[in-house]
């Protein structure tokens, strides 16, 4: 009868052993997002002109109010943003920003779109626009077989179409949400400036 418990802490410990390298988990988040930040916010950078105009047109863009200083400001909180999480400087203070742009781009962009970032068929998060979206694709599909050379067109991937609804934006959201909580791990410029010079990041 001891033996089950017995195995069970010694399953406990082996897991416990393995805390050496949680450092691995916040580090891995933070590469993710990276290139994911830099270039969304460097493409911005890059046409703030056309940014600017996206930011406040309520006809073919957001429609949001103060298009200039929102628009820069998003820009380098995502360029700058991204930089910091490289490095891990300042992590928790940078996901604040970074996690309201989440929520901006998810309810200004994506939300009318539901929640699918690539349209599917079937399944809980299928919607009547994304179903459509699969009619589509499936009869391009046909139009490339039938006029165009379909292996060679699909030999690096196969076709699909953009929903572009919320579940990056959320995804993203969330893993900086892990990051705001649990700090950037051992493998960042905030923990050796708390570790050698006892200041709090």
């Amino acid at each position: 009868m001891n033996k089950i418990p017995a195995l069970a802490c010694k399953v406990q410990s082996l897991l416990n052993s393995t805390r050496a390298a949680d450092f691995l988990a916040p580090l891995a988040l933070r590469l993710y997002l990276v290139p994911i930040f830099w270039m969304a916010g460097t493409r911005k950078l890059g046409n703030m002109e056309g940014t600017i105009d996206w930011f406040g047109n309520a006809d073919w863009g957001l429609g949001l109010p103060f298009p200039a200083l929102l628009a820069w400001l998003a820009a380098l909180t995502e360029a700058v943003g991204a930089v910091t999480l490289l490095i891990g400087l300042g992590v928790r203070w940078v996901s604040i920003p970074l996690m309201i742009t989440m929520i901006v781009a998810a309810t200004t962009v994506h939300m009318k779109n539901g929640w699918l970032a690539i349209a599917e068929g079937s399944g809980i998060f299928s919607s009547e626009r994304t179903m459509g979206a699969i009619d589509r694709l499936d009869r391009a599909k046909d139009i490339l077989r039938e006029h165009g050379n379909y292996s060679w067109l699909t030999e690096n991937g196969n076709f699909v179409v953009l929903n572009n609804g919320i579940e990056f934006a959320a995804t993203y959201f969330i893993m900086l949400l892990v990051l705001f909580f649990y700090g950037p791990g051992k493998a960042s410029l905030d923990y050796f400036i708390t570790k050698h010079y006892g200041r709090c990041l």
